[in-house]
C-alpha cells in the first residue's frame, strides 16, 4: 500500500548564544570588551548576539553601544529610563536575550571572556547552569575576604538557599533557566540568590579573576553591605527570629537582675541605685528594641515596595541584533511529505 504521510521538516539548527552586559559608566571598556568578546565567540562556531543595557549611565557609554551596534549587527543596546542598579539591568538583558544560552558578564573585564568556552563546553555536557568561581580572593583586601566569608557562611546556614562561595554573576543559563528565573518578577532582587533558588544541574568552572580593564569600581563598602541585607532577607526570615531569640534572651536577663534587686533590698535595704548601672540598662534595652523594629522594618519596607506593582524598569529605546530580528522574520515550520 502506497501511503504519503505528512510529516514537518526539522532542521538541526546550532545553538544560539547570548552575551547579556549590564553597563553603568563604563565607556572605557565597552571597546575592548567588545573585540574580546567577538574573538571569543567567533571561535565558538555558533550564532551569538551581545546585548548591552545601558542602566542609566551618566558618561558616554550609550554612545559607545550605538558606534558599536552601527559597526556590527549582532550587537542589541537596550537602554534603561533611569539608573535601576545592576541587578534589574541584568534582568532586562535577560528579557530582551533570545538565545538558546545566555552568558551573563560584566563589562569592567575582570572576568575574562576568554572562559566563556568552557561554560558553554560544560552546558553541552548536559549542564543548565555553569557559573564561574573564583580559585581564590588574594587580590582582594583582608576586610573585604572577611566579611565575603561571613556572607556565605550566613547565607548557607540561615537561608533558604546555599550559595556557592567566590561566585558572581559571571555564568551561562540555558533557556529554561533563563524562562524560570524570569518568572521571579520581585522588586527586591538579589540574583545570586535567585540563581541558586530556581535549581537546575549546576557545575562550576574555576577561573582567575583579573584587575580591571579601566575606571574605578561602582561597589564601594556601602553598596556591597546593602547588597548583603538584600540578600539575607530576601532568602531568609532569620533575622526576624533571631530579634524574638534577642528578646528573650533579653527577658530572662532583666527578670534575673529583677530578682538580685528584690534580694539586696531584703537583705540589704532599700538604698538610692546608682546612676551609671541605671543608664547601662535603658540604653541596653534601648538598642535591642530599635535593632528589633529595624529588622521588622526592613521586611515591612519590601512588603509595601512589592504591593505597589510597579514594573521592574521603564526602557527608553531598544535597538535589536540581527539574530532577533531574524527571529521576528522567520517563517512558521514549512510541512513537508514522503513516502511511506
Amino acid at each position: 500500500m502506497d501511503n504519503a504521510t505528512e510529516v514537518t521538516a526539522h532542521v538541526e539548527a546550532p545553538p544560539r548564544l547570548s552575551v547579556v552586559v549590564p553597563v553603568y559608566n563604563e565607556m572605557e571598556c565597552l571597546p575592548e570588551l567588545h573585540v574580546r568578546l567577538g574573538r571569543v565567540m567567533d571561535a565558538i562556531g555558533a550564532p551569538w548576539e551581545l546585548v548591552f543595557v545601558d542602566d542609566g549611565s551618566r558618561d558616554r557609554s550609550l554612545e559607545v553601544m550605538r558606534e558599536l551596534r552601527r559597526a556590527d549587527n549582532r550587537v542589541a543596546v537596550v537602554s534603561l529610563s533611569r539608573n535601576f542598579g545592576k541587578e534589574i539591568a541584568t534582568t532586562a538583558g535577560l528579557d530582551h536575550a533570545c538565545g538558546d544560552a545566555v552568558i551573563i558578564i560584566d563589562a569592567d573585564l575582570e572576568d575574562p571572556p576568554e572562559v566563556i568556552p568552557s561554560l558553554v563546553e560544560a552546558w553541552r555536557g548536559g549542564y543548565d547552569m555553569v557559573f564561574a568561581q573564583r580559585r581564590q580572593r588574594r587580590s582582594d583586601a583582608w576586610i573585604k575576604r572577611v566579611t565575603a566569608a561571613m556572607f556565605y557562611w550566613l547565607m548557607r546556614d540561615l537561608g533558604e538557599v546555599s550559595l556557592p562561595p567566590n561566585a558572581g554573576d559571571f555564568r551561562l543559563l540555558s533557556r529554561r533557566c533563563v524562562d524560570a528565573l524570569l518568572q521571579l518578577r520581585e522588586r527586591h532582587r538579589f540574583m545570586k540568590g535567585l540563581f541558586a533558588w530556581i535549581g537546575f544541574p549546576a557545575i562550576a568552572v574555576p577561573y582567575d579573576r583579573m584587575p580591571r580593564h579601566a575606571g574605578r569600581s561602582k561597589w564601594p563598602a556601602r553598596k556591597l553591605f546593602g547588597l548583603a541585607v538584600e540578600g539575607i532577607t530576601s532568602f531568609s526570615i532569620m533575622p526576624l527570629r533571631l530579634a524574638s531569640y534577642l528578646g528573650l534572651v533579653v527577658a530572662a536577663l532583666a527578670i534575673l537582675f529583677a530578682a538580685q534587686l528584690v534580694f539586696r533590698a531584703i537583705v540589704f535595704g532599700n538604698p538610692v541605685a546608682g546612676y551609671p548601672s541605671l543608664m547601662a540598662v535603658i540604653l541596653f534595652l534601648g538598642s535591642v528594641q530599635l535593632l528589633t523594629l529595624g529588622v521588622i522594618g526592613e521586611y515591612l519596607g519590601r512588603t509595601f515596595n512589592e504591593t505597589k506593582g510597579r514594573p521592574l524598569y521603564l526602557v527608553q529605546g531598544f535597538a535589536a541584533s540581527a539574530m532577533r530580528a531574524a527571529d521576528r522574520a522567520s517563517p512558521a515550520p514549512v510541512a513537508a511529505t514522503r513516502p511511506d
